[in-house]
């Protein structure tokens, strides 16, 4: 009789905590997204919300607030360490200083495509795992195709044309147009659109989908279609460290795998959607590709020297080593 009522009492405890646990349903978590929600990389994020909902069986869900309307470009990241959201997407160069080693990434290092950004952004992370993403948990980066300069009233096909003027421009694309000649004015995308079309800034530095997914083929003129100072921008996707390491086993397998398949993704769709922004810039009436000759060319490339100089003194101050970062990025840009 004793051991019955023992047996009895165990099953109704352990019946107690499933129905308790099951009473307490899924963990809700918030995903910020300066993007708006019609731009593939903002589709894409919200997709990787649903994906992980998936595979967790439900165990969590993901609300998700793209547009910067949880937390703006430049605070995100502080965001997801206050827990002001639980996961942020943003990009480095909204904080410039902030990240002094994965921001590298971000040089102008004559990319071709958003994959190779992508590929390489990564495998920097994963390589030196820098102390300056000790207070979240990363997911994963991703980074846009080759940054080109659009400007509004005149072209640029010289460093003499380009003097004085005014380019929006974020992070280590600042330095890009500083040593070009010109004056970069910092601001995040969303305010980029009014700045240009007001004549606030001439023009802008940025990836050729921009000119379609921020509409900024409307308000610029020229592109100077040039590989010779082609830098990135690396988007980072993290989470807060507590509430990753409050998740169970099974949510963050999931978090895990479905992250390693969409970095590829995003990878691609910056590529894609660079097409699509120059269809979408050149159907803009009198909007016209520049370019610039072999040895215009040679002379960018040659005044982009000291900003690399300028990367490993930055990383120095905190105890990084710069050139190395620099050399694995030269041999692993493929």
């Amino acid at each position: 009789m004793r051991l019955f009522v023992r047996i009895a009492t165990l099953a109704f405890i352990v019946l107690g905590f499933s129905a308790q646990a099951m009473a307490a349903g899924p963990v809700k978590l918030s995903y910020s997204n300066f993007f708006p929600p019609t731009h593939i990389q903002s589709i894409l994020a919200e997709e990787w919300c649903r994906e992980v909902e998936k595979r967790s069986n439900g165990q969590v869900v993901i609300d998700y607030y793209p547009a910067g309307t949880l937390t703006k470009p430049k605070d995100c990241y502080d965001g997801v360490v206050q827990r002001i959201s639980d996961i942020g997407l943003s990009a480095l160069g909204y904080t410039k200083g902030r990240f002094p080693v994965l921001s590298g990434v971000d040089l102008p290092m004559g990319y071709t495509t958003g994959v190779q950004a992508t590929t390489l952004a990564n495998a920097v992370y994963e390589q030196f795992k820098p102390k300056e993403f000790d207070d979240v948990h990363v997911l994963y980066f991703h980074a846009h195709g080759p940054g080109k300069l659009h400007t509004a009233g005149k072209p640029v096909t010289s460093m003499e044309e380009i003097k004085g003027m005014k380019i929006r421009a974020t992070g280590n694309s600042a330095s890009v147009i500083s040593a070009l000649g010109g004056n970069p004015v910092a601001m995040s995308m969303p305010d980029s659109y009014q700045s240009i079309q007001k004549g606030v800034v001439n023009g802008g530095i940025y990836p050729v989908e921009t000119n379609k997914g921020w509409k900024m083929g409307e308000v610029v003129d020229y592109l100077t279609d040039t590989t010779a100072v082609a830098y990135t921008t690396t988007f980072f996707v993290v989470i807060n460290k507590d509430v990753w390491a409050s998740l169970s086993p099974e949510v963050q397998k999931a978090m895990t795998e479905v992250s390693r398949e969409w970095t590829p993704k995003h990878g691609q769709a910056w590529d894609d959607s660079d097409k699509e922004g120059l269809e979408f810039f050149l159907a803009q009436q009198g909007n016209a590709v520049v370019t610039l000759d072999p040895a215009e060319a040679e002379r960018w490339t040659k005044a982009m020297e000291p900003i690399f100089g300028e990367y490993e003194a930055e990383c120095a101050k905190v105890g990084a080593d710069g050139k190395a970062v620099l050399e694995f990025m030269r041999a692993n840009l493929k």
